[in-house]
């Protein structure tokens, strides 16, 4: 089968890895293989055998328009066209959905923003008409699948594909960590400002514990170092700023916990599972609920309810035996996103609209 990926460019974004994620995978099972890129940078790279069409040329100004002029001049000879298309992103789901129709091409798009999260013109565009022309559209929560439905768009529920390596303990030895992730300046969105004073007297009454935040973001550092000063809690929390040893800082941790006001499909969270921790996660749209179970392989309590998430850790700190119980079910939770269930998935799509 030939398949061609489209995407703006190749930034070091969660959509754009997993596009490279993919392309990868469908190349290793032997499928003819391409990335279609209409601006730079380039971070992420695909394997060897994976062809790259770079579209950054051309004299127009709107982006948009050169984008689908140059992809027009790509696909007007017959031997350029894939069996399908799968453009990421809203935008270029646009274009990739106008291109496809005007050759016939049949096109899978993939949306990785939640249909609340605010777009462009082009955007609106694709999410009110397009969708509807594209052959089958794929989202990452029911939130999402039960919103476009009632829009008459072909859509699935697909995961982002977990690579993350799976941690197995014999015996669980973890320091009294409580570990949130994410970029800092984005505190309002992340829940960080909520969670200083919300915790604060959790920490104080189990001084055996410590929250460590990880990430970077100097303005939203300043802003929550200040909320840990104020709850008096500065020997308790840690701020480890930017790392790239998040996996290992997991391993030795106990708790993740999520506070977001919104979220898209969190895959800190389903890294947090492939590393044994017991998670924590407020009700938000969308994604904890799509990862977690209540009591059953995490706790998911209801949105923004403070007094329910302070209960939630401290009953997490103070139970050994039920932190173990879910990050022992968090692990066996993780088959639906393994990347060869989620090649699967995409096959039974592309064979069913290729059928037609």
């Amino acid at each position: 089968m030939k398949i061609d990926f489209l995407v703006n460019s190749l930034v070091a974004g969660g959509a754009e890895r997993v596009l490279v994620l993919l392309a990868n995978f469908f190349d290793q099972k032997g499928h003819d293989v391409t990335i279609i890129t209409f601006n730079e940078p380039e971070v992420f790279s695909a394997n060897p055998t994976v062809k790259r069409i770079r579209l950054h040329d051309g004299s127009w100004k709107n982006h948009t328009l050169r984008s689908i002029k140059n992809l027009l001049n790509l696909y007007s000879r017959k031997e350029n066209r894939p069996d399908i298309l799968m453009p990421f992103m809203t935008q270029t789901n646009f274009i990739g959905a106008l291109i496809g129709k005007i050759y016939g091409i049949k096109v899978v798009s993939a949306e990785h923003n939640n249909h609340l999260r605010e777009t462009d013109f082009i955007g609106k565009l694709a999410r009110k008409y397009m969708y509807r022309i594209s052959d089958a559209l794929t989202v990452l929560t029911t939130f999402d699948k039960d919103f476009y439905e009632k829009k008459g768009v072909n859509v699935h529920v697909m995961p982002n594909p977990c690579t993350f390596e799976v941690f197995t303990e014999s015996v669980r030895n973890r320091k009294k960590i409580i570990l949130a992730v994410g970029d800092l300046n984005r505190y309002y969105h992340k829940g960080f400002d909520n969670l200083i004073p919300l915790i604060a007297p959790v920490l104080r009454k189990n001084e055996d514990w410590t929250l460590k935040l990880v990430g970077g973001g100097d303005d939203g550092t300043k802003l929550l170092k200040d909320l840990v000063k104020e709850h008096q809690i500065e020997d308790q929390v840690i701020f480890e700023g930017y790392s790239t040893r998040v996996g290992e800082l997991m391993i030795e941790s106990e708790i993740y916990v999520m506070p977001s006001r919104t979220e898209g499909l969190p895959m800190v969270l389903i890294e947090a599972f492939c590393k044994g921790m017991a998670c924590i996660a407020f009700d938000c749209i969308t994604g904890p609920s799509e990862i977690i179970e209540h009591n059953v392989n995490g706790l998911l309590i209801e949105d923004q309810n403070f007094d329910a998430m302070a209960k939630g850790l401290d009953m997490l700190m103070n139970d050994m035996p039920l932190r173990k119980r879910l990050a022992k079910e968090g692990v066996k939770s993780l088959g639906r996103f393994k990347i060869d269930t989620i090649y699967e998935n995409y096959l039974e799509i592309f064979n069913a609209i290729l059928q037609k």
